[in-house]
């Protein structure tokens, strides 16, 4: 950048600008008073050759960061999924979008309340909110830290954070009171969020660094559904596509560039490695596969390690190869008269071993429960009865839908044909449907990377239409249907024959 003669002796925020305007075409620059303070020493130390790291600010762009010499190479953000039960963040540079590690870990806030209903609660009650903030920033803190010091990243290279989650989540994270979104007629604080500093929440990163929450559609249907249609490119398809993000919540969406209709049904943490006496999450150890022959069970596991649990996957296929060997019945009871060494009562409780002690990496044997069942039963009961709640509310049919996009926390892996089996999944074809992983990260990072992306994400949160389940009657219905193996009314599964 040119030094100041006498000539032109404009001050240096103005010099900086009008660099930038030339170089980017973009006019109207904010800064913040701790990067104004440190501006002139970094100028004239540097001999006027330095980084600036800019970003969107309201209508115009703020300077976040004055480096002296080349060094974007050293610009990095953060996608962050809160979810209910998982936290996930992933590390990215920002010059060429490439990955620089991703971690996650159980959401801390689990131990005030599985579910958000239970957390709006305790947010509820004096202090609650604060105590469920502070737990869910710390968390991102420490999930930062592990990416950075892997590294050898710095916390002032991270210029910018985008976090995805769902309404509940979004609130807690940014400190918003949530106790109106569980009461009749639904209504959050707000559904778009503001631009903050890291500072503002005690983010640690680069003090100055922007971060943004993905906007929300509703009182259940957040930020994760809207990163997940923006990353699948559902509003910019002509065709009919749906959207399914297995979680705590079962976030729906169905639609296309024309228009898009959601909604959202308590699922519970099961999918997710919660509620069940051996779930985990999808890490090292976790069984993400069964079959079921002849009596044997072979399996296998994440990173090709001991067995330490089941994560959503496993439990899938558990249950479908318990069903379709006549271990359980439709109901999810298991047959009393089995004569496989494996079932017991135990307390009581029915249970099945599908890994014994001395195999297993935890020393205790990894097994599933009749109680396990029931919960896996009503979870998917309740993510299939959304989704024909919502088809049946639109007008369409399965057959109709052309394209099915399945996330959620599965790992790598996701048996598309049990998980059909199980009635989890509408029975389509095969072909039709796709396992996506996590979209609400990948729309995090999506919105992350771009400015256009980034306001697609607003364009589409209010471009969606939700439907209030839990005031629309014909989804009871479905749920109660819903809870047998595949489901009560053969015909909407006819492919399947156990």
């Amino acid at each position: 950048m040119p030094e100041p003669t006498i000539e032109d002796n404009v001050s240096d925020l103005t010099r900086i600008s009008r660099q930038l305007r030339k170089e980017t075409g973009w006019h109207g620059y904010d800064i913040s008073l701790s990067c104004l303070r440190k501006l002139d020493t970094t100028l004239r130390e540097s001999g006027f050759k330095i980084t600036v790291s800019i970003g969107k600010h309201k209508n115009g762009y703020k300077l976040l960061n004055i480096e002296q010499g080349d060094t974007t190479n050293l610009h990095y953000g953060v996608a962050v999924d809160v979810g209910t039960t998982t936290v996930v963040a992933q590390l990215v540079e920002m010059n060429t979008g490439r990955i620089m590690g991703v971690t996650g870990a159980p959401n801390p806030q689990a131990s005030y309340g599985e579910d958000v209903i239970s957390r709006i609660i305790y947010a509820c009650n004096k202090n609650g909110l604060e105590e469920l903030h502070h737990v869910i920033i710390q968390d991102i803190n420490r999930l930062i830290e592990e990416l950075i010091s892997e590294k050898n990243i710095s916390h002032d290279d991270i210029i910018a954070m985008v976090a995805a989650g769902n309404t509940t989540m979004s609130h807690l994270l940014l400190g918003l009171m949530p106790c109106s979104i569980r009461l009749e007629p639904y209504v959050p604080v707000a559904d778009i969020y503001p631009q903050i500093s890291a500072k503002e929440i005690g983010i640690k990163i680069n003090p100055d660094a922007i971060i943004e929450v993905l906007p929300s559609v509703a009182s259940y249907v957040g930020g994760d559904i809207v990163a997940g249609v923006l990353a699948c490119g559902i509003s910019e398809s002509s065709e009919i596509t749906g959207l399914i993000d297995i979680g705590t919540n079962g976030e729906i969406a169905i639609g296309n560039n024309e228009w898009l209709v959601c909604c959202s049904a308590s699922a519970g943490p099961a999918f997710e490695g919660g509620g069940t006496r051996c779930g985990m999450r999808a890490t090292k150890g976790a069984i993400n596969e069964i079959r079921i022959s002849d009596g044997k069970i072979d399996y296998k596991t994440i990173g090709n390690a001991k067995p330490r649990g089941l994560c959503g996957s496993g439990l899938i296929d558990c249950i479908y190869e318990l069903v379709k060997n006549k271990i359980i019945r439709p109901d999810g009871k298991f047959e009393r008269d089995n004569k496989d060494e494996r079932f017991a009562i135990v307390d009581d409780i029915p249970q099945y071993t599908l890994v014994p002690k001395e195999k297993s990496g935890t020393k205790e044997p990894i097994v599933i429960t009749e109680m396990d069942i029931d919960n896996l039963m009503k979870s998917k009961g309740a993510v299939f009865a959304a989704m024909k709640s919502l088809a049946d509310y639109i007008g369409i049919s399965f057959d109709q839908i052309e394209k099915l996009y399945v996330a959620g926390g599965f790992g790598n892996y996701l048996n598309i044909e049990k998980a059909i089996g199980i009635g989890l999944l509408p029975d389509m074809p095969r072909e039709k449907i796709e396992f996506v992983g996590n979209t609400s990260l990948a729309g995090a990072r999506i919105s992350l990377l771009s400015e256009e992306a980034l306001e697609k994400a607003f364009i589409i949160s209010r471009a969606m239409t939700n439907i209030e389940l839990s005031v629309y009657q014909p989804f009871m219905d479905e749920f109660v249907a819903a809870l047998f193996l595949p489901h009560t009314n053969k015909e909407l599964f006819p492919s399947v024959k156990y």
